[in-house]
């Protein structure tokens, strides 16, 4: 979301700037949250930290204006064709499985299905499949494990015809737990493929 937000910050100084210097607006993430960012200049600089919140720097030499609230309407007209052209937002799926196998658990047994369904409502060219174990037994058998619980994924999205060339699939084994732990422990929430559809 930090890259999401990073992105639309750029696209609005350049738009902004062809017109009468650069405007900068501050944009809540798609999850409701708003970040903060400072916009500077030789001469000054302004916090932004508020939903809507904007500021102009009309020149190099300028310090940015004092920031306002810019309503929505012209949020819409002045950035709408960028807002529009950038891409969707990520949807993450979490399957979790049984310890020590590639059995989802009762409740991600549909999961998959949901996966497929929006890999082809998106008509997603990007889908990325995370293996991950806990950190019971050996991290070697669990990097293999992660695998095979990814590509159990990866081969469902392909079986129901997803071509494999937009799939990539990554191994985690006993890193990047959701919920940290010491060796040998048991946690079902890091015992899971995280699927990212883009």
């Amino acid at each position: 979301m930090k890259y999401y937000l990073a992105a639309f910050m750029i696209l609005c100084c350049f738009l902004g700037g062809c017109a009468k210097g650069t405007t900068v607006v501050l944009l809540d993430d798609p999850d409701g949250r708003t970040g903060k960012i400072r916009v500077s200049s030789a001469t000054g600089e302004q916090k932004l930290d508020t939903a809507h919140q904007s500021t102009q720097v009309s020149k190099t030499t300028a310090a940015p204006s004092k920031p306002k609230i810019m309503d929505q309407e012209k949020i819409d007209t002045t950035f709408g064709p960028a807002l529009s052209a950038l891409p969707a937002q990520s949807e993450q799926f979490l399957l979790y499985f049984e310890h020590g196998t590639t059995i989802l658990t009762p409740e991600s047994k549909l999961l998959p299905a949901r996966v497929l369904a929006t890999v082809q409502e998106r008509h997603s060219t990007d889908v990325r499949v995370n293996g991950h174990t806990d950190r019971v037994g050996a991290s070697d058998r669990n990097m293999r494990l992660s695998h095979d619980r990814a590509m159990l994924i990866h081969d469902y999205l392909v079986n129901a015809g997803i071509h494999p060339d937009i799939i990539s699939v990554f191994a985690h084994g006993e890193g990047n737990p959701l919920i940290p732990t010491e060796d040998d422990v048991a946690e079902p929430k890091n015992r899971r493929v995280e699927v990212l559809v883009r």
